[in-house]
């Protein structure tokens, strides 16, 4: 099932190839992980986009984008201004999370801390999970394969590449020093023959999961999902109610909300709630592959433990908030490229922010009229639904989280039998621009 998306950028205009702007796109693919590097030929990452600017209207899916020629000329600056003046990099970081927090209107006490990737993210939420019980955590994920296929070793403590962020060698699979016992549950949000469960049906696999955490001893990490790789939003707002009056201290939440097709009434609606809130800039924001950020609600903070050992060889003091920072053995190093990245999306969606709401309304209705005349009706495809059955009024309150992105499903398409099929299909349109 490719996925189309609209995204906030639209780069246009073309790449003056000098000294200045080649620097900067080496920045940009560094101090992340294989996924960020360029291959020599196409001068794509693995994702097909690029962290330059091109002159096409870049083909984009839901996992990653090209950055604009507005928010690229914004870093050759704001790096010139680095360069000249030095760089403090939890200085840079700091005014990135003052930047955010105006952003998404979010209380002074909400802390927000740093990574290269989502799957690294996933570390930050086992951290304030295990540090809530000291007996382990069972992480319970909601469609797996809907948020990403490395998340499958980070939700499991285990490291998923060959190198870190800080350049360190591990193995694959190893587990994280200092995490714990932490054992996995997958919920699927589809059948098999792919229609969506119902926000009722998941809860009930939902807690027998938790059940299971309570005669382990573990505490219970529930990935609530706010715009999966189809543009699901499950479970509802009034079952995840339901499950902490139940659960109470035992239910450790976070919200999967990496797309960013997210308002800030829903972050803010979520943070009350005590559930730690991913981010990641590089989707829907528009900014490069490889920045995102935890927003983390004030009652982790009041019980801020030091941090595993293996965090060592993952993170940077900076990127964590003051309350862990203060108290951590982690490397003082700085990660130009990721702060840099971060700038990019950041950058990108204070331009969204300050747009009409009509022009917004417009470009959405417009990215679904056109996804609809140049791609399902000429190849006869259908739609997937971000939806359960009989639901679709639910999309109406979520115009942003569920209708800037289509998945299409080209199952009935002759050469579109199987999954690598359809990969086939996406890195053709990926190459064509």
């Amino acid at each position: 099932m490719p996925t189309t998306q609209g995204h906030l950028a639209n780069p246009s205009g073309s790449l003056t190839p000098n000294a200045e702007a080649r620097a900067l796109i080496k920045q940009l693919c560094s101090g992340g992980d294989a996924r960020i590097v360029l291959d020599p030929e196409t001068g794509l990452n693995k994702y097909m986009s690029a962290p330059y600017p091109r002159e096409l209207i870049s083909y984009a899916s839901s996992t990653a984008n090209d950055i604009s020629a507005e928010a690229f000329q914004f870093l050759l600056i704001e790096r010139q201004l680095c360069s000249d003046g030095g760089f403090d990099y939890a200085a840079g970081l700091d005014a990135l999370r003052a930047r955010i927090a105006a952003c998404y209107a979010l209380e002074s006490n909400v802390e927000i801390a740093f990574a290269p990737s989502g799957t690294d993210l996933e570390y930050v939420a086992l951290a304030l999970a295990s540090a809530s019980n000291g007996r382990g955590v069972h992480n319970i994920l909601l469609g797996a394969d809907e948020v990403g296929s490395g998340c499958i070793h980070s939700a499991h403590g285990r490291y998923f590449a060959r190198e870190t962020a800080l350049g360190v060698s591990v193995c694959p699979s190893d587990e994280v020093e200092g995490l714990g016992a932490v054992s996995l549950a997958d919920v699927p949000l589809r059948c098999e023959e792919g229609k969506v469960h119902t926000s009722a049906q998941i809860c009930d696999l939902i807690e027998a999961e938790v059940e299971v955490a309570a005669m382990d001893g573990r505490q219970a990490l529930l990935h609530v999902v706010h715009g999966s790789k189809t543009g699901l939003i499950l479970p509802e707002m009034a079952e995840i109610d339901r499950l902490q009056r139940k659960y109470q201290d035992a239910l450790t939440l976070v919200v999967d909300a990496c797309q960013a097709r997210i308002t800030p009434k829903a972050v803010k609606s979520y943070l009350s709630r005590d559930a730690i809130v991913f981010i990641t800039g590089s989707k829907f924001m528009g900014g490069p592959p490889f920045s995102c950020f935890a927003l983390i609600p004030p009652s982790f903070a009041a019980d801020a433990q030091p941090l595993p050992a293996g965090f060592r060889s993952i993170f940077r003091k900076a990127e964590w908030p003051m309350s862990w920072r203060k108290q951590s053995s982690l490397d003082d190093s700085a990660n130009a490229g990721l702060a840099l990245r971060l700038s990019a999306s950041i950058f990108e969606l204070e331009r969204f922010q300050g747009a009409a709401p009509d022009v917004l309304r417009r470009c959405i209705d417009q990215f679904r009229h056109h996804v609809r005349c140049e791609l399902v009706e000429p190849l006869g495809l259908q739609l997937v639904e971000p939806c359960p059955p009989g639901k679709q009024a639910s999309m109406a309150p979520h115009p942003l989280e569920m209708q800037t992105l289509i998945t299409l499903d080209v199952s009935k398409l002759a050469r579109s039998r199987t999954f690598v099929d359809a990969q086939v299909i996406h890195k053709a349109l990926a190459r064509k621009g």
